[in-house]
């Protein structure tokens, strides 16, 4: 009996041990490099740009950037489910056939210096990180959104950011008013929204990135949430060259952020995501991901480094 109670515990210790080694290696895992940027200035009214694909006229939020020392318009999207700002190494090679001394790439640390600026703030690292992502520049066709990468939350440490959906504009600043916020969640430079949904309180990642989504929530809640009989909407997503299978329909809620009710029209689940990813949710404690759309017609103020959010 003595020797049985001995092994319970071992395996128990065991157990325990490998459930603390776990949660401690993918919080290291999932905690974000040291923020690099160097960033002066400010800047108001910076135009907004949307990217529509399969019918979702909000895909994707762009902001126009200029690259030190050379005069061609690019875009970087703005996703706040990057904790750190990345640049595209195809888009950036192609950049450099015609820019050899303003574009030079790290091909061992997979890192670039390189500044560039949104309106009149300049942003500046020797320490962006380049991934194999991203589409060959057209110099030829002056429409053409070319995109050279990604802003992170990295960017949200050090600037106020006001996305005016309304008007379709976004302004980066030093001081804010000070009265109508909500507190929030900035956890690993991932937004957590606290939010209601009837009598329920949600925590939501505020996700950019899932731009032209209201709500995506877990195939139970998505039942819960949507209206009977609506119309069910599929279509397949992108996740870093993932393939994702989306489902949406239609709703009939209301969703508060602070003292602000705003009008829940659309859920949505998602198949396929990995269990890296599902992991991550989990371990973050968020119930759901809100992103641009719910917003449209609306403002946001987010200050990270004060935790504090606005909706008007």
């Amino acid at each position: 009996m003595k020797i049985f109670k001995k092994i319970l515990l071992a395996l128990l210790f065991i157990l325990t041990s490998s459930s603390i080694g776990g949660y401690f290696y993918f919080d290291k895992k999932f905690t974000p490099l040291e923020n690099y940027l160097q960033v002066a200035y400010v800047s108001e009214n910076i135009p907004i740009k949307w990217i529509s694909t399969n019918n979702n006229s909000h895909s994707a939020l762009l902001l126009p950037v200029y690259l030190r020392g050379i005069d061609k318009l690019f875009y970087m999207q703005l996703d706040f489910g990057s904790p750190i700002t990345i640049f595209y190494r195809t888009s950036l090679q192609s950049i450099q056939t015609k820019f050899r001394e303003q574009i030079s790439i790290d091909h061992t640390t997979n890192l670039i210096n390189l500044d560039f600026n949104l309106k009149n703030m300049q942003v500046s690292s020797n320490t962006f990180k380049v991934i194999d992502y991203g589409d060959k520049v057209d110099f030829e066709n002056p429409n053409t959104e070319n995109i050279i990468g990604t802003l992170g939350t990295d960017l949200l440490e050090k600037r106020i950011i006001t996305l005016d959906f309304k008007n379709n504009l976004c302004s980066f600043s030093e001081k804010m008013q000070v009265n109508g916020f909500t507190e929030f969640e900035f956890k690993k430079r991932r937004i957590l929204f606290p939010a209601k949904i009837g009598n329920e309180s949600l925590k939501l990642m505020y996700d950019s990135g899932t731009s032209g989504y209201e709500l995506i929530i877990s195939k139970n809640d998505w039942e819960k949430y949507r209206t009977i009989n609506g119309k069910v909407k599929t279509s397949k997503g992108n996740s870093w060259g993932n393939t994702l299978k989306i489902v949406s329909t239609t709703a009939n809620q209301k969703i508060q952020f602070g003292d602000t009710i705003l009008t829940l029209s659309e859920v949505t689940y998602i198949e396929g995501t990995s269990k890296m990813q599902d992991f991550l949710m989990a371990l973050s404690g968020m119930q759901g991901m809100i992103g641009n759309k719910l917003f449209l017609n609306h403002k946001i103020i987010l200050d990270c480094k004060n935790e504090k959010f606005k909706v008007e």
